[in-house]
């Protein structure tokens, strides 16, 4: 298996389709809130943007745990009321379902966080999007690599390589149930970009990468002298409240008060399977994917995230402009999809009609998205539990999906 492909697997890239789960998904079991208004809603658009269908989602989930997924959370709110639930199992142990308002490791949705605090630096005028990587990181990227601009990193249009780390393995459960307390540094990770090709002229293409991310960390820090986690925690996690969410340091494998316990299974000699405890793993993906968040506090910076309560008006623009340049086999973008898709800190999507934006998350053990309507009208926080590297099945995916936002009648 190619580093590309253990990057996309195992960095915190969503597995295939996990895009799709993002803008969709869901999950099951108890739930609580008011009923749903009769009566249809319109986006800022204009769009007609249907209730939620809660039985549906209720319905979808009912087979939860299945041999691929443990369980499943998921938080729907805006117009339509709050709307929680899980469903599977949480805990092999005592057999509680997951928690909706629990921790879990966000993945790539750490990269919104990431984005945002170098948009505030750049409307603090203490850098430029449209300087490069270069002039704020001398001699980081390769001598030979062409100027790559702080912009590019946020909108994965650098072009740059994935790498030839080890730090993702094989892609196999075993091997990550066997070094998921291994941990490497930033630095490590980007200085295995050495002796690579870029895959593209900066700026003529999207691809997803999430060593656009780990410079992007870097930069943070150069640019203000303090480190990545100090700077979320003081211009995100505190003005917010975020109670949940946390940077945590590369050798603290802990998570406290999990929505669920992560479990992969791995073959054992003979064959059969067995169920591993993977819920204490090393965050080292650190800026590109380390964090740990909560629904309630995912959905909580979403909205002061699109309120623009994090952002003055010329960066909040570029957190919704996608730029007009090719999808380069870029998995966060819809199947076939010949255009990029992805903004500077989020991905845009479309479900039955209605735009949305957000940002897909994997970590083994979890599959998570959170996403959102421009209006904030429907939000979206949902939370798998899968077993396997392949992730969650998509057929149910899209009938979440349909249930979170039913197609118009």
């Amino acid at each position: 298996m190619n580093s590309t492909v253990r990057n996309r697997r195992w960095a915190t890239l969503a597995v295939a389709g996990a895009m799709l789960a993002a803008v969709v998904t869901g999950t099951a079991g108890s739930a609580a809130a008011a009923p749903a208004p009769a009566a249809v809603t319109a986006t800022a658009s204009g769009a007609a943007l249907p209730p939620v269908d809660r039985e549906a989602v209720r319905q979808v989930v009912a087979g939860y745990p299945t041999a691929d997924i443990n369980g499943v959370l998921v938080r729907v709110a805006g117009s339509d009321g709050l709307f929680e639930t899980s469903g599977g199992i949480g805990d092999r142990t005592t057999g509680a379902a997951p928690d909706p308002e629990g921790r879990f490791r966000i993945g790539s949705i750490s990269k919104v966080f990431t984005a945002t605090v170098v948009l505030q630096l750049a409307a603090e005028h203490r850098l430029d999007v449209n300087g490069t990587v270069q002039q704020y990181l001398p001699g980081l990227l390769p001598a030979d690599f062409p100027p790559v601009t702080v912009g590019q990193l946020l909108n994965h249009t650098s072009g740059l390589p994935h790498g030839s780390s080890g730090a993702w393995g094989d892609g196999t459960t075993a091997w990550f149930a066997a070094h998921r307390l291994d941990s490497w540094t930033p630095e490590q990770i980007v200085g295995t970009l050495a002796g690579q090709q870029m895959i593209f002229a900066p700026g003529t293409g999207q691809q997803y990468n999430g060593f656009n991310t780990f410079i992007a960390g870097l930069l943070i820090e150069k640019v203000t002298g303090h480190s990545y986690a100090h700077e979320v925690k003081h211009r995100i996690i505190q003005p917010l409240h975020l109670r949940d969410t946390a940077v945590p340091d590369r050798d603290d494998p802990r998570l406290a008060d999990p929505a669920a316990h992560a479990y992969l299974n791995v073959p054992d000699a003979d064959g059969a399977g067995r169920l591993v405890d993977v819920t204490e793993q090393s965050p080292w993906p650190w800026a590109e994917g380390g964090l740990i968040s909560s629904a309630p506090d995912l959905d909580r910076f979403v909205t002061a995230l699109f309120q623009g309560r994090l952002l003055p008006a010329a960066q909040q623009e570029l957190l919704f402009t996608v730029p007009e340049v090719p999808n380069v086999d870029n998995p966060q973008c819809r199947p076939g999809q010949q255009q990029a898709c992805m903004s500077m800190g989020l991905v845009s999507t479309e479900l039955n009609g209605v735009t949305l934006w957000g940002k897909t998350g994997s970590r083994p053990g979890w599959t998570s998205g959170v996403f959102a309507t421009r209006d904030l009208q429907r939000r979206l926080v949902y939370s798998f539990n899968p077993t396997n590297t392949q992730g969650a099945d998509m057929r149910d995916i899209l009938r979440l999906a349909d249930a979170v936002i039913p197609p118009a009648r």
